[in-house]
């Protein structure tokens, strides 16, 4: 797997210690270690201690990651569990299968 090109600034919105959010972490953490290599920069939210973040940024439910850079925003709601899903949102298997050549404005 190649090096992403860009740096990527994540928010990770959870509602204090669930098993969603504590999956929703994990999974995220195991993610940005084998696919990002230190070219991320990651901020997790308590909405239940800071739910005026989550106002101002729309946040309707927890867990949702939210993909600030590189534009455009990208937000995926759920436990993370479904690694390809996450992989597109934040667009990083897109760009792997564009850098392989395959045409995909099509």
């Amino acid at each position: 797997m190649s090096f992403p090109k860009k740096t990527y600034v994540l928010k990770l919105y959870v509602a204090g210690n669930t098993p969603n959010s504590i999956r929703a972490l994990k999974t995220l953490n195991n993610i940005l270690e084998e696919e990002f290599r230190g070219v991320y920069a990651l901020k997790v939210i308590d909405v239940l201690k800071n739910p005026q973040l989550a106002e101002e940024d729309k946040i309707l439910a927890t867990p949702t990651l939210a993909k600030i850079l590189p534009p455009p925003v990208r937000k995926i709601i759920g436990d993370l569990s479904d690694r390809e899903k996450v992989l597109i949102g934040l667009d990083l298997l897109y760009e792997e299968l564009k850098d392989d050549g395959l045409n995909l404005d099509t």
